[in-house]
């Protein structure tokens, strides 16, 4: 049986909306607050993460079957836009975390 560490799998999720329309929010999040958010883990957990970034305009939102079936852990940031998110994605969510799959929002 092998002993090494398998990299957490961290989805981080965001709106991107306030990004696009506000330009303070812009100013100080310039790549994004999910970019904010992922670069914060990988300063935190280092090399035992790996992450990956899907957003609400991406097809399925981001989050297809393969994308949450590859993830261990789902960031969610959401704020405005949460009407946006189609129902079938949020089942599908649901059905994950109810399998394991972390969640944090």
């Amino acid at each position: 049986m092998s002993t090494e560490k398998k990299p957490i799998r961290v989805t981080v999720w965001g709106e991107n909306r306030h990004e696009l329309v506000e330009e303070r929010v812009r100013k100080n999040y310039p790549l994004g607050m999910h970019t904010a958010i992922s670069e914060g883990i990988k300063e935190n957990l280092g090399d035992e993460c790996v992450i990956r970034i899907s957003l609400l305009d991406d097809p399925e939102h981001g989050l297809t079957e393969e994308v949450l079936s590859n993830t261990d852990v789902l960031t969610w940031w959401g704020h405005a836009a949460h009407s946006e998110v189609s129902d079938e994605i949020v089942e599908r969510v649901y059905n994950h975390v109810s399998q394991g799959m972390g969640l944090i929002v």
